[in-house]
């Protein structure tokens, strides 16, 4: 199990490409907010240090992680260098959360096939609150950072 492995999201900042020519739009699921909050913070953060300007890092708000694929699609036709999709699907009771990490999960996926622009996977798919939490800026890192970077790294690629 990964998260054995305790903070997830350390990286050397020394092997982040430089920032400042990207442009990254974050598309941001407005559902569990405090965890997506603390995602977007934490992919502000890393892009910010890696040298990416305030003013080339855009965030789109979305109503809930099945919206990220249309969100996403929409940041995608302003030709950024990278889109980082932000969600939050806690398990409930019913089958709902299976319907939707599988249909964000495919239509992000189908985002990168048919487009040229990258979308970053960044959707907590969690049994409970207290596992979003660990990934969210707990004792698992914050895989707002860890997608910051990939975004920074699918950037350089782009670019090619």
């Amino acid at each position: 199990m990964a998260t054995a492995l305790g903070n997830l999201s350390e990286f050397d900042a020394d092997r982040l490409p430089d920032g400042q020519p990207y442009n990254i739009h974050l598309v941001v699921s407005q559902w569990n907010k405090t965890i997506t909050k603390a995602l977007e913070a934490g992919a502000k953060k890393t892009l910010l240090e890696a040298g990416v300007l305030p003013e080339n890092i855009y965030t789109w708000e979305v109503p809930g992680s099945f919206e990220l694929i249309y969100g996403s699609k929409k940041a995608q036709e302003q030709n950024p260098d990278a889109v980082i999709a932000i969600g939050s699907v806690i398990q409930g009771e019913t089958k709902h959360f299976d319907f939707v990490c599988q249909a964000v999960s495919q239509g992000i996926k189908d985002l990168n096939v048919a487009h040229e622009v990258p979308v970053v996977f960044c959707v907590l798919t969690d049994d409970n609150l207290k596992q979003a939490q660990e990934r969210s800026g707990g004792k698992h890192g914050n895989k707002g950072v860890e997608a910051a970077v990939t975004a920074l790294h699918m950037a350089v690629l782009k670019s090619k």
